[in-house]
C-alpha cells in the first residue's frame, strides 16, 4: 500500500505542528548533569548521573541504570546545596534555567543539563518488532516509532494505526490513517512519553489464522490414519 498519498498531487510541503517537548511528571526519573569550575563540586552533583565517570586511579565506573533524580509525589527533586527544587510540569529546559538560577548565587560559572530517563513508548499490534523503546533523545515522530518497531507488517492496517495517550487523567484512543500525508499535521505526529501505537491486523491476518486452524487438525488427523494404516501392515 502506497504510504504519504496526498489529495494534492502538485503538493510538495506541509507545515510541521509545534516540536513537542515532555513536561516532567511526579514518578519521572531525571539524569541531571552540574558542572561547575570545582571538580569537587561537580563530582558532589554528578554522583547519582547515569553517566560513565573515572575516578583518580583512572578505573571506569559503569554506568548506574536506573539511577538518577527520582521527582516525588510533591513533584521535587533533592539536588546536594539548594535541596528540594520542584520541576513538576516543567519541560527539560525550563528545569535547567531553574536550577542554575538557584545554584548561581554559589557559582559564578556552571552548566546545567536535565534528561528524562522515563521517556519510552510501546507498540504492538502488526509489526515486526512490537515491544518497549526508551527514546534518549525524549522526541519521536509517529513514522520514526514505527521504524523502530521494523515497520508495520503486510497484514497491518495501515488506515488504521491507533495512538493511545494519557493526559490528565483521560485515555484518548486517536486513530491515525498512514497512507494520507495529512498526518503528519497532526498532533500525534509527535508522540508523547508513554504513548502506546497499536496496528490494527487486517482481514487478510484473521482469514490466515482460520486456514491455520482449520488445516492444522486436517493435517494432525491425516498423518494419525497413515501411521495407524502403515503399523497395521
Amino acid at each position: 500500500m502506497i504510504m504519504f498519498q496526498s489529495a494534492n498531487q502538485a503538493e510538495s510541503t506541509l507545515s510541521l505542528p509545534p516540536v513537542y517537548e515532555q513536561a516532567i511528571n511526579v514518578g519521572d526519573n531525571l539524569s541531571i548533569q552540574i558542572n561547575t569550575l570545582s571538580k569537587e563540586a561537580s563530582a558532589l552533583f554528578n554522583a547519582y548521573a547515569p553517566t560513565s565517570q573515572g575516578d583518580q586511579s583512572g578505573l571506569s565506573i559503569s554506568p548506574a541504570e536506573g539511577r538518577g533524580y527520582r521527582v516525588d509525589r510533591e513533584g521535587n527533586i533533592t539536588i546536594a546545596v539548594i535541596g528540594k527544587v520542584k520541576v513538576e510540569g516543567l519541560t527539560n529546559s525550563m528545569a535547567e534555567k531553574l536550577i542554575q538560577e538557584k545554584l548561581k548565587q554559589q557559582f559564578d560559572e556552571l552548566t546545567v543539563s536535565v534528561r528524562n530517563l522515563s521517556f519510552r513508548i510501546l507498540v504492538l499490534g502488526e509489526v515486526a518488532r512490537p515491544g518497549y523503546f526508551p527514546i534518549n533523545g525524549e522526541q519521536i515522530t509517529l513514522p520514526e516509532a514505527l521504524g523502530l518497531a521494523g515497520d508495520i507488517t503486510i497484514y497491518g492496517r495501515r488506515t488504521n494505526v491507533m495512538v493511545i495517550r494519557e493526559e490528565r487523567g483521560r485515555k484518548t484512543f486517536t486513530k491515525i490513517d498512514m497512507t494520507r500525508r495529512g498526518f503528519f499535521q497532526s498532533p500525534y505526529y509527535y508522540l508523547h512519553s508513554s504513548d502506546v501505537i497499536y496496528v490494527e491486523p487486517s482481514k487478510n491476518r484473521f482469514a490466515s489464522t482460520d486456514r491455520i486452524y482449520v488445516i492444522a487438525p486436517l493435517l494432525v488427523g491425516t498423518l494419525t490414519s497413515l501411521a495407524i494404516f502403515f503399523t497395521r501392515f
